[in-house]
């Protein structure tokens, strides 16, 4: 690869976790499973979009909003210029229990993944692995907070990601 390919790579790459921390938000798994190729290795039995878009649905269901944010991302592109790994760290926000729970979580994550190009495009090749590095639950739920009025109040509970179509579908099930 030339340097702009592999400036091309780099930036594709980590648009594809960026991509993975919207989607989870917005609780769209279609979406979700587009980021994996075809025929994602998801552990020794499971593969492929389906049982990815079933393990994913099922641990979503676990939770009501998710704030992923995306920070240091290391990549480290193969020799061939098809397949990558790498390493994102996230700070995250997650109402551990769904989305009618108390109980907020922070988490400091480590994702480590492994990313294949194919047909010109890059995909996460297996399944991410996710490591916590810590988690702390809140003392209060900031979604109990009154409505913050926004822009005339810059604090209180917002409208995202819960007015986003994706995640009133994904609920409504």
């Amino acid at each position: 690869m030339d340097a702009a390919e592999r400036a091309l790579a780099y930036a594709e790459i980590r648009q594809l976790a960026a991509a993975y921390a919207f989607f989870t938000d917005a609780k769209d798994i279609d979406a979700l499973v587009e980021l994996y190729v075809p025929d994602v290795r998801i552990s020794s039995t499971l593969s492929g979009r389906d049982q990815l878009h079933q393990l994913m649905t099922d641990a979503l269901r676990t939770v009501g909003v998710t704030f992923l944010n995306i920070g240091t991302h290391h990549i480290v592109l193969a020799d061939d210029g098809e397949s990558a790994t790498g390493v994102v760290y996230c700070k995250a926000e997650i109402q551990d229990g769904g989305p009618d729970s108390e109980r907020w979580i922070n988490h400091a994550i480590q994702y480590h993944d492994l990313y294949e190009r194919r047909d010109g495009r890059w995909y996460f090749g297996a399944n991410r692995k996710h490591f916590l590095v810590y988690g702390a639950e809140l003392e209060h739920n900031p979604l109990d907070q009154p409505d913050a009025d926004w822009p005339a109040s810059q604090t209180g509970r917002g409208t995202h990601p819960q007015a986003l179509a994706s995640w009133q579908a994904f609920f409504a099930d």
